[in-house]
């Protein structure tokens, strides 16, 4: 593979162990990992390689199981340049895909714009919020993208309205092996002192209801309902996930080292020494249950790449 490889600025690492890199801290290598230096590094690099070497765009591992055997092909993790927040006229803010969510929503609210609140408690980078349409307490990112700039497997710089993007329940169109480097947030004028308390709020919300303090990688099955659970009084719960493994007799079920949370039933932690198997191995076990107790198939949010150890 190395020596199929283009030349690059960035670094450029062959059999790089990826388990560091994930938040579930599990997973075999990646055949090559490429940091780009910036985009015009990322657009020449995807340009020049063979185009039957896939490429696998990671984020920062938040909501992501690398199987026990690795990934083949290119990993691609973006890093500083890709960290940047601009404020914009019209209560906007441009953002690299490679910053963290929570510091996006920070920005705003020192720039004075709201609607970005939610942001705040949702683990990751931009680039994965938009590619999952990332969402809780009733937003969703799709409601706050303006444009979307990717780079193609071929190199090309693809700028897309959010209308464009194809938003779904935690997915949108944009093919897998398109890298996003950067999104246009739109919000609203807003004052940051209210904007802070908000954000607050749902950091408490969050820390009393989610294993914050745990190796995980956020919710682990999409809702049957088809959207996030808007933390409000009335929300029906017979249809949201947790509440299905929980009647499923999962909660704080157990295989090797993963586990189904006793805080927060869908959520799979790495309880400690957990491989890859471990956690999807318990995953699927709790898709059986559910499916035979209740008739419901529960679709994976985590996503799963790579090849079994």
């Amino acid at each position: 593979m190395a020596a199929r490889l283009p030349q690059a600025r960035g670094r450029l690492a062959s059999m790089r162990p990826l388990a560091d890199l994930c938040w579930l801290r599990v997973g075999g290598p990646a055949e090559a990992l490429f940091q780009p230096e910036d985009v015009g590094d990322l657009a020449a690099f995807l340009a020049a390689l063979p185009a039957d070497v896939p490429v696998t765009p990671l984020g920062v591992g938040s909501n992501l199981i690398v199987r026990d055997g690795g990934l083949p092909g290119v990993a691609i993790r973006l890093g500083r340049a890709f960290m940047g927040a601009e404020v914009l006229d019209g209560a906007r803010l441009r953002v690299g895909a490679g910053l963290l969510d929570s510091r996006a929503a920070m920005a705003a609210a020192e720039a004075g714009i709201a609607g970005l609140e939610f942001l705040r408690t949702i683990p990751g980078a931009i680039g994965g919020a938009i590619r999952m349409n990332a969402g809780c307490y009733g937003s969703y990112t799709a409601d706050v993208v303006e444009q979307v700039v990717a780079v193609d497997r071929q190199g090309r710089t693809r700028r897309l309205s959010g209308a464009e993007i194809g938003f779904a329940y935690r997915a949108c169109d944009l093919p897998e092996d398109w890298v996003i480097v950067e999104a246009v947030l739109r919000g609203a004028p807003g004052e940051p002192a209210a904007i802070r308390a908000k954000m607050d709020d749902f950091l408490a919300r969050r820390e009393a209801s989610q294993p914050t303090r745990e190796r995980t990688a956020g919710s682990t099955f999409r809702n049957p309902a088809g959207y996030s659970s808007t933390g409000e009084a009335g929300d029906p719960m017979d249809l949201k996930a947790w509440s299905l493994i929980d009647r499923a007799g999962m909660r704080g079920a157990r295989r090797g080292g993963a586990q189904i949370s006793e805080l927060h039933s869908n959520f799979l932690i790495n309880a400690g020494g957990a491989t890859a198997a471990d956690l999807e191995g318990l995953g699927e076990e709790v898709r059986d249950k559910v499916r035979a107790a209740f008739g419901i198939e529960l679709e994976w949010e985590v996503k799963r790449i790579g090849l079994p150890g």
